[in-house]
């Protein structure tokens, strides 16, 4: 089983946007974006235990959801590919757990995850261009 490896990533075509798509990975997995209400009771609890903290990540809020909706709107689009952004990015499994999961090689995977970077990297521009 391999590991990410980040050496020269942002040196690559598309490096820019699989950064983008880390962080957007430690953005989700720090529970960032997830409205919900803390109860005061809870909030002493939580404070007077020790917490383990989430990897820390280099993204803003609206960048971030920005990357969320270009993965959702990926998913609807192609289901397995965006699974697939979602499962390598989002939910930091690795490329050979990602194409086990689909019943298809690792290279495969790899083929696919990349796919959907450039889909997604497509449409940041798309909303850059607008904006």
């Amino acid at each position: 089983m391999s590991k990410r490896v980040n050496i020269n990533k942002l040196s690559r075509p598309l490096g820019d946007t699989e950064y983008l798509l880390e962080q957007w990975g430690w953005w989700r997995m720090s529970g960032m974006g997830v409205p919900r209400y803390v109860s005061p009771s809870f909030a002493i609890m939580r404070d007077n235990v020790e917490q383990l903290t989430c990897k820390s990540f280099v993204i803003i809020d609206e960048v971030a959801m920005s990357v969320d909706s270009a993965v959702a709107r990926l998913t609807l689009r192609n289901q397995m590919m965006g699974d697939m952004v979602w499962l390598y990015f989002g939910a930091k499994w690795p490329a050979v757990r990602v194409g086990k999961h689909f019943e298809m090689s690792e290279a495969k995977a790899r083929e696919l995850i990349k796919a959907g970077v450039a889909w997604v990297d497509s449409s940041l521009e798309m909303m850059r261009d607008a904006a």
